[in-house]
Order: C-alpha cells, then sequence, then structure tokens
C-alpha cells in the first residue's frame, strides 16, 4: 500500500473513532436534525396501487388505447384467423378414403343406467348419420384455389359446404353472398389427415373420400 493511502486510512480511522467517541458522550445526547427523508417501512396496499395505476391510465387515455387494440385485435382473430399449420397446396389429384370408426372408450348409458353401448365397441357414425353436404376445403388467400371453389360450387349447384384453412371467411361470405366457413384450430383437417388442399370430402357408403384437387 502507498504511503498517501495509508494516510488516508489512518484519517478515516481517526475521524470514525471520533465522531463514535461524541456520539457515547453524554455531552453528544442531542438532537441531531433529519439528514435526509425518512420512509416508513412496508410495502404499498396492493388494490390502492392497482387503483392509482388505473386512474393515471384513464386520466392519459392509456386504457381507453388498450382497450381499443383489443377489440381490433380479437375481431382480426374471428374474420380472419391463423393460417392451419402443415396445410400445402395439391400439386397432384390423389383419392384416399378414411374409415371414421372409433372405438367407445367407456360404456355408454341411458338416465336409467343402463348400457346402450359396452365400452370398447366399435361405432362408425356414418351408420346413424350421413354427410349433407359434401365439404370442400381450401385456402382462401390463394386466388387460384378461390375460383377452383366458386366452379365447383357453381357445378354443384350450391349443395357443397365451402370450409376454408386459410383467409378471410367473412370477406369471401360477404363476396359470395353465402355461408363460407372456417376450420376451427383444424380440427376437422387433422380428424381426417388433410395436409393438401383443394381437398373434396365426400360420403362413399361407410367411409369418406377425400379428393384432391390441383
Amino acid at each position: 500500500m502507498r504511503s498517501s493511502d495509508i494516510r488516508h486510512v489512518h484519517a478515516m480511522v481517526m475521524l470514525v473513532t471520533g465522531v463514535l467517541a461524541c456520539a457515547c458522550s453524554p455531552a453528544a445526547a442531542e438532537h441531531l436534525g433529519t439528514i435526509g427523508p425518512v420512509h416508513a417501512i412496508g410495502e404499498p396496499d396492493l388494490m390502492i396501487e392497482i387503483d392509482r395505476t388505473l386512474r393515471q391510465a384513464t386520466a392519459d387515455g392509456r386504457l381507453a388505447r388498450f382497450e381499443t387494440e383489443a377489440r381490433s385485435r380479437i375481431l382480426r382473430g374471428i374474420e380472419d384467423p391463423a393460417p392451419i399449420a402443415g396445410i400445402t397446396r395439391a400439386t397432384s389429384r390423389r383419392t384416399r378414403y378414411h374409415d371414421p370408426s372409433m372405438v367407445v372408450p367407456a360404456a355408454i348409458t341411458d338416465a336409467a343406467g343402463r348400457v346402450v353401448v359396452a365400452a370398447g365397441t366399435v361405432v362408425n357414425p356414418l351408420d346413424t348419420v350421413t354427410l349433407s353436404k359434401p365439404l370442400l376445403f381450401f385456402d382462401g388467400r390463394d386466388d387460384g384455389q378461390v375460383k377452383r371453389a366458386r366452379e365447383l360450387l357453381d357445378r354443384h349447384r350450391g349443395v357443397m359446404k365451402p370450409v376454408l384453412t386459410a383467409g378471410s371467411w367473412l370477406a369471401l361470405m360477404r363476396r359470395w353472398k353465402q355461408p363460407v366457413y372456417f376450420d376451427q384450430h383444424g380440427q376437422i383437417t387433422a380428424r381426417l389427415g388433410i395436409t393438401r388442399v383443394p381437398a373434396l370430402v365426400t360420403q362413399d357408403g361407410r367411409r369418406l373420400r377425400i379428393d384432391e384437387l390441383p
């Protein structure tokens, strides 16, 4: 350590010693005043803080802007949902069949508790219901697919349900002036194994026929 540092440390020690001596002596038992602001120890009430923040946000317009932006995001999500992941455009014609049969995981009972369908039974929904209209899945962002879908709808005289995998169903419904659907969260395409569109789904006996249309 350099001599200058030693002198500095020695001076600080002497100063601290002197202050302590004065503070401990009876003559130093006087009020020395307040050095800096004094704050109470503790956390502010959470509800008071929330109320204060909301009042500030209301006063400066932040809350109104947040509400407007939130409504806009929700409307955009409804009118123009996110595209279904993993869906691409069909490049060649292909036909395959889907068996909708399923195994009942647990027994189905009636109101009296009688077993109607035993657990483990294989059930095909097409034995009791039919596909009322063909389903046409396509990408509403692709002008070529939209044109092809319109041609098929006209050919089937409207007896078909157009189902989007991407794009705005609301804009297309206003344009075509007829119902247009969207496969929310890709539930139907996932169940049918559809990965390429346009894809036309029709009933063929106890199976569903899926035609990919390039």
